[in-house]
């Protein structure tokens, strides 16, 4: 809150309708928001001109739980209805909430108040329309004169991820490679019958039968020698000579997944791929390595992009990167590196920076002419989650793809 300004932070929202960072506030135990939640954080440090520790920020939740005593609950000082001999308190509701967060308002007197609003970030746009009109209404020309739009504060909180979900990130990628190799295996597919759309539903269905999720629906496709995409369609039949790739991800305990990796249809006689694709595979490989040296705290999207494609010219590889955060969305709060029709930077989105803990997407694609198809253009998407450490290095969350899956 400090680094950003912010005396006091208010983040109201109602059932079914929650702000994007109601999920980095709330215990899993809790899907929603209760009729009204009115989450308030106010820097005791900085009204006190003293440094932020770790005790500088009070909680309060209008409405709601105290998710484990994380908050302090606030309740109606009415008693429940139909509710005789329990001794229970009624629920703020109404406008009575707005007079108890204007009461801890004044109560506290803040210089600035962040509300979630914002052009740029969908992060950071959780104020609806209408609990901004019913806040401001309550509260008056005083308090909302002092309204900023805190823009950056909840985009860094919902990248931030803690230590100790990084093992659990680990067994998560663990979980996605098997999947993967399984699929791009004999198991799955036999070459001749097998289509593209047969995968992707094994996918789909090997995910559920595990009890896991996904945020997207996985693809498949197919590049061919001698043949374009458009003559090859949408949902060929898989056949030996084929470079496969996949895009799949899965969804566990409110994290996400993305990968991308490669496998070769092996033809008779054929043990390994031939040494055109390797070399194409290893060309994004190298590309890959651009782009997680280039990732450091403190730059931009715009700035590792620029960075990454220049490495990328001399290196003399034709390529595009497409980077994104990863965590508790699968396209993550945080910096742009690029989009894939947007090469030279991206406005407001690619301008954010890196902060040391949180999770990258890295996603690229190098394109290479392979001699053993005569010269033929072939791309290698490659997608792979990394994690920027506490201490601000890049790394694997588990490993990359540099050896395409073989399919017998």
């Amino acid at each position: 809150m400090q680094k950003h300004g912010i005396d006091l932070w208010v983040v109201p929202m109602r059932e079914y309708n929650e702000d994007p960072v109601f999920t980095a506030l709330i215990a899993p135990e809790t899907f929603a928001a209760r009729r009204r939640t009115i989450y308030v954080f106010f820097d005791t440090c900085a009204a006190a001109a003293t440094p932020p520790t770790n005790t500088c920020v009070q909680r309060i939740a209008l409405g709601g739980t105290s998710q484990g005593g994380v908050f302090e609950a606030r309740r109606s000082t009415k008693p429940a209805d139909s509710n005789v001999g329990r001794g229970r308190q009624a629920e703020l509701w109404g406008d009575e909430q707005w007079q108890v967060l204007k009461s801890v308002i004044e109560e506290r007197n803040p210089r600035v108040i962040g509300i979630n609003r914002s052009t740029v970030f969908a992060f950071s746009d959780g104020l609806s329309s209408g609990e901004l009109k019913g806040m401001t209404a309550a509260l008056g020309d005083k308090w909302a004169s002092r309204f900023r739009d805190a823009e950056g504060l909840p985009l860094e909180l919902i990248a931030a991820r803690l230590p100790e979900e990084e093992a659990f990130f680990r067994r998560m990628q663990e979980q996605v490679w098997s999947l993967t190799k399984t699929m791009f295996s004999s198991s799955a597919i036999t070459p001749g019958k097998t289509r593209t759309s047969d995968l992707v539903w094994w996918w789909r269905q090997r995910v559920n039968d595990l009890g896991l999720g996904t945020w997207f629906q996985p693809s498949v496709d197919v590049q061919r020698k001698g043949m374009t995409a458009e003559q090859i369609g949408e949902d060929p039949v898989i056949q030996a000579g084929d470079v496969l790739h996949c895009d799949v991800g899965i969804t566990v305990a409110r994290l996400n997944t993305d990968t991308q990796h490669l496998a070769y249809v092996l033809g008779p006689g054929e043990t390994d791929a031939p040494e055109g694709l390797r070399r194409a595979l290893a060309n994004a490989n190298t590309l890959q390595d651009i782009v997680m040296e280039e990732i450091r705290p403190g730059r931009s999207g715009n700035e590792i992009l620029a960075a990454s494609r220049g490495r990328m010219k001399t290196s003399k590889i034709d390529g595009s990167i497409y980077s994104h955060p990863i965590g508790l969305h699968g396209h993550g709060a945080g910096p742009l590196i690029g989009l894939w029709d947007y090469q030279d930077g991206v406005a407001g989105r690619g301008d954010a920076k890196v902060i040391p803990s949180m999770w990258y997407s890295i996603e690229l694609q190098a394109t290479t002419p392979v001699p053993e198809w005569g010269g033929q253009l072939v791309r290698m998407p490659q997608e792979e989650d990394a994690i920027v450490g506490a201490d601000g290095k890049a790394r694997w969350a588990l490993q990359r793809q540099d050896k395409l899956f073989l399919i017998r």
